[in-house]
């Protein structure tokens, strides 16, 4: 019996082994697809009946630190992460702009990787409260754009675009405050390939190495 146990156990082991190996060998090839707010990854082949229908990023229309008007025509064929924050936040967003700031200087000369985050509370960060929240941070608008605008629409693409409110799921509430650490790494076309947490180094650094294998599809 006990002889029968350990081989049981070896089995599992071995078989969490290759497991690991084998996901390990898809992240390093090609990124998954995200397309529901479980955030479950999805390898989808051009091949498949399914790849048309990906889950996209919907379009969108924002303010940014300039004043400018921001649309997904200024991500066209970029690859991009965006986030939700707001200028007072006292929690995780000083770490948010931290590793924001970080992906920034990574890919400062690269202009195939954009930076997109929006506030959350669009009432009180206005363009001249985000330009100096951005002259502040060292943000450089031709690559990170920090955006306002209608309520409704930002916390709707955060919801349903990039399934950023983990608790709006759970609990259905449209009213709740969104105040999420997720990073959204989005494709050239506006498909979701990854969800990262935004407060810790090591999700900052598997980021950039996912952004790079991204590259490679291109």
């Amino acid at each position: 019996m006990l002889k029968m146990k350990v081989f049981n156990r070896l089995i599992i082991v071995l078989f969490i082994g290759l497991s690991c190996k084998t996901t390990k060998k898809k992240e390093n090839e090609r990124l998954p697809f995200f397309n529901s707010a479980e955030l479950t990854p999805e390898w989808i082949s051009k091949e498949d009946a399914n790849y048309k229908s990906i889950h996209k990023i919907p379009n969108f229309e924002f303010i940014n630190q300039e004043g400018n008007r921001v649309t997904q025509e200024n991500f066209e064929n970029k690859i991009y992460v965006a986030d939700f924050f707001f200028t007072t936040c006292p929690g995780i967003c000083p770490m948010l702009e931290k590793n924001m700031s970080k992906l920034q200087e990574v890919f400062k000369n690269d202009s195939e990787i954009k930076l997109l985050s929006h506030t959350v509370t669009p009432i009180k960060d206005s363009v001249s409260v985000l330009k100096e929240y951005a002259k502040e941070n060292e943000i450089i608008t031709s690559k990170w754009n920090l955006v306002t605008g209608n309520k409704e629409h930002i916390y709707n693409i955060a919801r349903n675009g990039y399934f950023a409110d983990e608790d709006f799921v759970k609990t259905g509430d449209k009213d709740a405050f969104i105040h999420t650490e997720n990073f959204v790494l989005v494709d050239k076309e506006k498909r979701i390939r990854g969800v990262y947490n935004g407060t810790l180094a090591i999700e900052v650094e598997r980021l950039i190495k996912h952004i790079n294998i991204l590259k490679k599809e291109y």
